[in-house]
């Protein structure tokens, strides 16, 4: 009778509410067990938060249930745009283990052990490896793919906007289809998003749902909804105090299209897993973006191991919560469709903890084990100079290693430091030059494990695409700044189907400055495309297509307008091949024209906030369009992002057009000396570019004369020290900058003064001249009296001149 039973259940299947999906017993059973694991793993990490093996917990409890369902519909192919909470899903669909979950929260360094962030990102924060050991992109259509997750609220939004997108491309331009291979199969791929509640109350979230709804890409965001923002209720969070509520007249139907809305229960599994099975596939099929609105989810733990949620929740909440804990309500479903005896459920769950612990064990034991072996090896110089010198303050030091209240390389690094500086000075104990050296080998290993990946350093780096200069014949035209870069952009397009534009008025228009003139009635509006006024998810919709093999310039109107972009350079972009240590890459590249035009809100040349904000991505700042193009050409033959500066003055400008305009480049960190002089090094960029050498031509007539040296790239800076080199001619440096006061000048000045050792071939002080610390007033008299001009220059270079030699040069003003 028995056997019978246990036959019976074992080839039980169940149908869900609406009769669509069909699960067998042995399915649910595991889905139990994995959300069962994932909670066990939440528990033992905030354990070890608490006991000080790891810096900080923030999990997934509590969202078990609907992950495992969504998972049920996650592809190769597919990709995910997440955050902190995913870590169940993470599991089920094989983009993680719990050894590698607890080697995160170690941070552990290896990548072989936390292939997510190689120990650079806190727990829970996911990424899957999408490039091989050489930095070229692996098969995507073979992978279960996760972009690698930012911790800003809502930051993921605008990348998965752009992931669903490519899969518009993919499946829309004939062009692609050879293109991806590797990629894309017709575009089928599903862009899963996942936002906590509160946090789709950030603007960029609005942004990228408008966006789908508007482009129709597969694109589904799923939305755990917990009732919170950490201390804050849904009532203050969201209108009517639900998200598919207030998107409601976003809702695909008669009167257009928009976005498909459905809503679910965080603890009802059979009702989830036929929602996300037949729901994605109709996003899958149709391309009609959707919001999983998943309520009645609880947070066991509270938000993060940073407080407690008894101070804010009340009562009757925490006794709900523990009552409808999704976990929980799954057990009692288990057991009350006897699909599970008692006994046969305790065992598993026994031995769930047993899994749980033996891999939090041998995750910590790999994280421990090279560590241990760097403090031996310390430990073995520092007793040889213990013994030689008899320092008893060497001894203590000796102790505190051997006997680490906690073991790091922070403590074994200072350990070697404080010893050396116990005895300053003593060059007689070979002992102590060991202990340097090894400290030396140390500091330069550890530099590498934490430091790395900041730039692409594959054969396809743009530090490595080769020179070409313009050519130039008889037959070269003399037309419009604007024209030459249409020029160039036709080139690309034609040679290369993954490039793409997309922007404000590129598209119609051609550009309010006409560069992309003519170029979507030539090459389409999937090619040349016109975007409303949005600029986060204009740079998202870049980020997730490049992630996905394409080749996208984002255009941003105005470089006063790139703030609004901003977050997602510095938290996303920037730091995207860092934070995975070299594990993705996004190779976009950020059109902009700045510096001069009119008004406060169309002359700004924020430098410093870029340079300050978003190491991890180059920065061109060309003086014309030539360059401009060169520019082009070489980061489109490459794998790194870039931002792109136009003059904004140089459009109406005539230049000549190169008979080699489609693969002349310009390289990074190399600039240019404009014009020769031997009193004062002159060094800009841009703008300032063409009024410096007007203001050359008056100070020879004046007996001074300059070297002018454009930068052309401020982000790398210099590479080969071209500014040094005129310094040792003209020991005296001027720097006129666009920016404010401190902006990119200091930063100009600590390469040139501290990198370069520039001090030391001067033989006065370094000056510096730019942009009021105010914004640029309206109109000609309002730009000349708040951004560098001629008259400045002169006056600045001159007087710099008259200090050196004050004989030879009598006072002008």
């Amino acid at each position: 009778m028995e056997a019978s039973l246990k036959t019976e259940k074992l080839s039980a299947q169940i149908k869900t509410p609406g009769g669509e999906v069909t699960l067998t017993r042995e399915q649910i059973l595991l889905d139990y067990r994995l959300a069962n694991q994932s909670r066990i793993a939440s528990v033992v990490g905030r354990r070890e938060v608490l006991t000080g093996k790891a810096k900080f917990g923030i999990f997934g409890d509590g969202k078990e249930v609907a992950q495992i369902a969504m998972a049920k519909a996650f592809r190769p192919g597919d990709w995910r745009a997440g955050y902190y909470r995913d870590q169940t899903f993470m599991l089920a669909t094989g983009m993680t283990t719990l050894r590698a979950f607890f080697a995160q929260l170690y941070a552990d360094a290896d990548i072989d052990h936390d292939p997510a962030s190689g120990g650079r990102q806190m727990g829970s924060h996911f990424a899957t490896r999408i490039l091989n050991d050489d930095g070229v992109f692996l098969p995507q259509v073979d992978l279960k793919n996760s972009s690698a997750d930012v911790s800003s609220t809502g930051g993921q939004m605008a990348r998965l906007f752009g992931l669903a997108y490519a899969s518009k491309l993919y499946r829309e331009s004939e062009a692609l289809n050879e293109a991806a291979a590797d990629f894309s199969v017709n575009g089928d791929e599903v862009a899963f998003g996942t936002i906590g509640n509160a946090s789709t109350s950030e603007g960029v979230f609005f942004e990228a749902m408008n966006a789908a709804g508007v482009l129709q890409v597969p694109m589904a965001v799923s939305v755990w909804d917990d009732g919170y923002g950490i201390s804050v209720p849904n009532e203050l969070q969201t209108v009517k105090a639900s998200i598919a509520k207030a998107l409601s007249g976003f809702q695909a139907g008669r009167d257009g299209p928009g976005i498909d809305i459905y809503e679910a229960k965080g603890w009802d599994y059979l009702s989830l897993c036929e929602t996300y099975i037949t729901k994605i596939e109709r996003v899958r099929a149709t391309h009609v973006p959707a919001l999983f609105h998943i309520s009645e989810v609880t947070q066991p733990q509270g938000h993060s191991t940073s407080g407690s949620h008894e101070r804010y929740k009340p009562k009757e909440r925490l006794e709900w919560e523990a009552a409808n804990d999704c976990n929980l309500r799954m057990r009692q479903w288990l057991m009350g469709e006897n699909l599970v005896d008692p006994g046969e459920l305790e065992e598993f769950e026994n031995e769930d903890k047993r899994i749980v612990e033996q891999e939090r064990k041998a995750a910590w034991d790999a994280y421990q084990a090279p560590i241990r072996e760097e403090a031996d090896r310390a430990l073995l110089v520092l007793r040889d100079l213990q013994t030689e010198s008899g320092s008893d303050e060497l001894s203590a030091l000796i102790k505190e290693l051997e006997q680490p209240t906690e073991l790091n390389r922070k403590l074994i690094h200072s350990s070697m430091f404080r010893a050396l500086a116990a005895l300053p000075g003593r060059t007689d104990l070979d002992s102590r030059q060991r202990v340097s050296q090894h400290l030396g080998s140390f500091r330069q290993a550890n530099s590498e494990r934490y430091t790395s990946h900041l730039y692409s350093s594959s054969k396809e780096s743009p530090l490595r695409v080769p020179e070409r200069s313009p050519v130039y014949s008889e037959n070269s035209e003399t037309v419009d700044g604007s024209v030459v870069l249409v020029r160039c952009f036709d080139h690309n397009f034609k040679k290369d189907p993954r490039i793409f534009v997309v922007g404000e008025d590129v598209g119609k228009l051609g550009d309010v400055n006409k560069v992309f003139d003519g170029l979507q009635d030539k090459y389409g509006e999937l090619r040349v495309t016109d975007t409303g006024i949005r600029e986060q998810t204009i740079l998202g919709q870049g980020v997730g297509a490049a992630l996905r093999g394409l080749k996208p310039i984002v255009d941003i109107q105005y470089l006063d307008y790139l703030i609004y972009a901003l977050q997602g350079m510095t938290d996303d972009l920037a730091t995207l091949h860092y934070r995975t240590h070299g594990g993705q890459k996004a190779p976009v590249i950020i059109r902009t024209k700045g510096h001069r035009l009119q008004g406060i809100w169309h002359t700004g040349s924020p430098m410093g906030m870029i340079l300050s904000s978003c190491p991890g991505i180059y920065l061109a700042v060309p003086r014309d369009m030539t360059r401009a193009a060169g520019f082009y050409n070489t980061f489109l033959m490459s794998d790194s992002p870039a931002v792109v500066i136009e003059v904004l003055s140089g459009y109406y400008l005539k230049e000549r057009v190169p008979d080699n305009i489609g693969s002349i480049t310009v390289p990074l960190g190399v600039p240019e000396v404009l014009r020769d002089g031997d009193d004062l090094t002159l060094v800009t960029y841009g703008a300032c570019c063409r009024i410096a050498l007007e203001a050359a031509e008056d100070l020879a007539q004046l007996g001074v004369t300059i070297e002018v040296i454009d930068v052309q790239t401020l982000n790398p800076f210099d590479l080969n020290h071209v500014i040094a080199a005129s310094l040792k001619k003209t020991s005296a440096l001027l720097i006129v900058d666009e920016d404010v006061p401190g902006g990119a000048s200091a930063y100009i000045l600590q390469k040139v003064l501290e990198d370069q050792k520039g001090f030391e071939l001067l033989d006065s002080a370094p000056a510096t001249l730019s942009a009021a610390s105010n914004r640029s007033a309206y109109a000609t008299d309002g730009q000349y009296y708040t951004k560098p001009n001629k008259e400045q220059i002169i006056e600045a270079a001159y007087s710099i001149a008259r200090e050196r030699n004050p004989d030879e040069f009598p006072e002008i003003s």
